[in-house]
């Protein structure tokens, strides 16, 4: 009933955060004479502060139109390419010149943990002036009715090979937090079907590979409480008359309790910064609060076959690192990975995926040559710099970006012609 209880408290509060709103609305007016006292400007300010903690955040749209491609600004479109109940496969189109040699193709997998896909949309816009980028635009598993059937971690996998054969050979895969795991386990099953379309390069960035590994608060929640709690205590049933109605789900507004628990005071502090903002007229900086809360607001819910797997195979289990994973009842052998070349990324104050967990990777894919693998640690910085903000841009970027072009199926190709060119005097 707690699902329940969460929509009629927020419908029951729909009229006094219409009244915030118009309230706002009023004292903010250039024709209000109290508009610009100290006085009008609090009125406003505590009027936004309440409409804004609690109103239900929609999905945000990625707002990319443009790009520099040879030092040129190019527009970019948003295209669906392929798609699920659960998921929608994104490509931002670029608009090059005809004639013009392609980029690579890359395949952007977005963390399935209560965001959005635009959490990444620093991301993709980095990667925009060198790849075809195309990224999973997971569905929020309220709006999906119960007749499109389960998604667990094994579907999620088989989401991962799908959308690899639709995109088609040399395509390079990139991993953001949770999805290292299924990637990780989709590239083991390609390359041990000896499938052409397993990725070229796959990268793997602050992902849950061993979470024995300097665990980090969230990974002992996991083994100290154990699945059962979690079974118990979070699954939840989406009500109606949403288009989930009936579907067991872990709900999206709980998962923001526990992010948002993890740093309460810091949360707590920035809202209490955005009102003295409001009231001294810096614009600048409560529209950069603004801009950051529209996006950490926004949650999904995550179907409960999903997250439940998840948990006890990843964090309580340990199922991968101890070579026990499987997949449709298939043991996943990491071991059978060698044309993939790996990178992996890690953020040196990360408190989500700790220090050496996405670094397990190189440990199971034993057999990938050694002159095709990669591992960084980003100084500096915690679990969202790793794919996110100015060290990310100045100095992993060019990394990833180095990396995919070294081992991409042409760069291959060059350095065979090479060694089989006959040596001259």
């Amino acid at each position: 009933m707690f699902y329940q209880l969460y929509e009629m408290n927020h419908a029951a509060v729909q009229p006094m955060r219409a009244m915030a709103d118009a309230t706002r609305i009023l004292y903010s007016h250039p024709l209000n004479p109290f508009a610009q006292t100290p006085w009008g400007r609090s009125i406003a300010g505590l009027a936004e502060l309440f409409e804004r903690t609690t109103r239900r955040y929609g999905k945000p749209e990625f707002g990319l139109t443009s790009t520099i491609v040879d030092w040129k600004p190019v527009a970019v479109s948003e295209e669906v390419v392929w798609s699920s109940p659960f998921c929608r496969l994104l490509h931002f189109k670029r608009d090059l010149p005809k004639g013009r040699k392609p980029d690579r193709k890359l395949l952007m997998v977005a963390p399935m943990s209560g965001h959005y896909a635009t959490l990444l949309r620093g991301t993709v816009e980095s990667m925009l002036p060198y790849a075809e980028v195309y990224i999973t635009d997971w569905v929020d598993a309220r709006t999906i009715p119960l007749s499109a059937g389960r998604f667990d971690l094994d579907d999620y996998v088989d989401h991962i090979i799908d959308m690899l054969h639709e995109l088609g050979p040399d395509t390079h895969v990139m991993a953001v937090c949770q999805p290292s795991v299924p990637v990780l386990m989709a590239a083991a099953v390609m390359e041990k079907r000896g499938d052409p379309m397993a990725p070229s390069t796959m990268v793997l960035m602050g992902g849950p590979i061993d979470t024995r590994i300097n665990p980090t608060a969230v990974n002992r929640l996991a083994e100290e409480r154990g699945i059962d709690w979690f079974r118990e205590n979070v699954v939840m049933t989406v009500p109606w008359p949403n288009n989930g109605f009936m579907r067991q789900v872990y709900p999206g507004f709980l998962q923001l309790g526990g992010f948002m628990g993890m740093n309460l005071d810091r949360h707590i502090s920035a809202h209490k910064d955005f009102f003295f903002h409001l009231v001294k007229n810096d614009g600048d900086s409560a529209e950069k609060h603004r801009e950051f809360y529209d996006e950490y607001l926004a949650v999904m819910d995550l179907t409960a076959e999903f997250y439940l797997q998840t948990v006890d195979s990843v964090f309580v289990k340990h199922l991968l690192p101890k070579g026990e994973m499987k997949h449709r009842g298939e043991l996943i052998d990491c071991s059978k990975i060698r044309n993939v070349a790996l990178m992996t990324v890690e953020g040196e104050n990360d408190d989500i995926s700790g220090v050496g967990q996405t670094q397990a990777a190189h440990t199971l894919c034993r057999n990938i040559p050694d002159d095709m693998r990669v591992h960084y640690v980003q100084p500096a910085v915690g679990h969202y710099g790793v794919f996110n903000g100015s060290r990310y841009r100045s100095e992993i970027l060019p990394r990833i970006v180095d990396f995919q072009a070294s081992f991409g199926q042409s760069a291959r190709e060059a350095v065979r012609k090479r060694l089989r060119r006959p040596d001259t005097v």
